[in-house]
């Protein structure tokens, strides 16, 4: 899943006095006061280090002389830079490893700055927020939608992105009558992590509060709920033999070229999907046009809602020696490289122009909703989940085995014993 990642490496929107104002333990003296020096920029974009990322080094020490900005490659990102950061040798700006807790972020990382004041200013500022502190921040945002072949859909008949999840399996319908070569939509099943994006679109219900009241919720898979929409919509497209003829070959890497050639013709992820689609039309002398992001096929109240959330969050390691400089580098990443705009990213700055594919859209109509975080159900879901035994993409491939007949069940006998577990679990840790 790394490849769908901005940028692994620290990168924030923050005007100067607030990033300098915070520091706080693990700082040395002078060193926290004086942009100078040499830092180290950790980065599982091994493949930008030599080129672009070169580039903006060049560009931040001609702003600052006297600085150096050196970029470390790292393969097996989460996994490395978790053990580097126990043994104090992470370098001084790095993308959060995936999987740190609460404490662990407090314990390797500086606060960057209130969050009530930087999320005036700033996107996704309380996602890793505690006691009132932001300690990291996305490079830049994404939004959950469709990615499409608009010229598929547009060789069925379609032209318009529909409206409702019925809608949209007759245009799958229609793609597959108009040329049964050509996949409707495409799981990615193998792969696994595709398929947790029917978790990713709860905004279509309109509500930003719905991280809080998830957790309260006893039964998530009933109808007119989220839960049943967005995995009735799964369950239906495989069911009705819209997706790959066998989901245990799918391949990721190849699904990109496949579909900027019209081989597939729609798949569930997120915005930051669309350049790489493009990059792979130009790469096989397609048209990087027939490329276009969807909504969902769902609205309230007649209109569309997307989620937009931060992608890799970035941050200052506590053990850096030249937290100043580090903290002029995040500054000038997200305000003068151009580096989220270049990748079809939201811009952390609320006053940020949208990249073209954002633009683009919100032109179908689309609400960009960014969610609130939980508050004093905050860990509950994650909770309820574990103990009632649910992975997100296990019971998904499950879902998608029931659907095609390669598992015993039903979307009713699956769904119930969703319901049962789920329910069993959120009464214990809800009381």
């Amino acid at each position: 899943m790394a490849t769908k990642h901005l940028l692994a490496v620290g990168a924030m929107s923050a005007v100067a006095a607030l990033l300098l104002a915070g520091c706080s333990a693990g700082g040395t003296g002078g060193d926290d006061d004086e942009i100078g020096g040499e830092i180290t920029v950790l980065t599982n974009r091994t493949d930008l280090i030599d080129t672009l990322f070169a580039d903006y080094g060049a560009e931040f020490e001609k702003k600052y002389p006297g600085t150096t900005v050196k970029f470390e490659g790292v393969t097996n990102y989460d996994q490395d830079v978790t053990t580097r950061l126990a043994g104090g040798s992470a370098g001084d700006v790095l993308a959060l490893p995936n999987g740190l807790t609460e404490g662990q972020i407090k314990e390797f990382f500086e606060p960057l700055g209130a969050t009530d004041e930087l999320a005036e200013k700033y996107r996704f500022a309380s996602e890793y927020a505690y006691d009132g502190e932001t300690y990291a921040i996305s490079v830049g945002g994404v939004a959950s939608g469709m990615v499409v072949n608009k010229r598929v859909w547009a060789d069925a008949g379609i032209t318009e992105p529909p409206t409702t999840p019925e809608d949209f399996l007759a245009g799958l319908q229609a793609i597959k009558a108009s040329d049964p070569e050509v996949v409707p939509y495409y799981t990615n099943y193998k792969d696994g992590w595709p398929v947790t994006f029917f978790d990713n679109e709860r905004a279509i219900m309109g509500d930003p509060d719905i991280l809080e009241a998830w957790p309260e919720d006893p039964a998530l898979w009933e109808e007119g709920k989220y839960a049943y929409i967005a995995d009735g919509l799964l369950y239906d497209i495989v069911h009705d033999g819209l997706s790959e003829e066998d989901p245990l070959t799918t391949n990721w890497e190849q699904s990109k070229p496949d579909l900027a050639e019209g081989k597939i013709a729609s798949m569930l992820l997120g915005s930051w999907a669309v350049p790489q689609m493009k990059a792979a039309a130009e790469d096989i002398g397609a048209d990087p046009d027939d490329i276009a992001f969807w909504p969902f096929p769902y609205q309230t109240d007649g209109t569309f809602h997307s989620k937009i959330a931060g992608d890799r969050v970035s941050a200052i390691s506590s053990n850096s020696s030249n937290k100043a400089t580090a903290k002029a580098w995040l500054e000038w990443f997200i305000e003068d490289s151009g580096f989220a705009a270049s990748q079809g990213a939201i811009p952390v700055p609320k006053d940020g122009a949208m990249p073209k594919e954002i633009e683009d859209f919100a032109a179908t109509g689309v609400e960009l909703v960014e969610l609130n975080a939980a508050g004093e159900n905050a860990g509950k879901e994650a909770e309820i989940y574990n103990i009632a035994e649910i992975d997100g993409t296990i019971y998904r491939q499950q879902l998608i085995d029931v659907a095609r007949g390669a598992a015993d069940g039903d979307w009713d006998s699956f769904t119930a014993e969703l319901n049962k577990r789920w329910g069993a679990a959120q009464a214990d840790v809800m009381g």
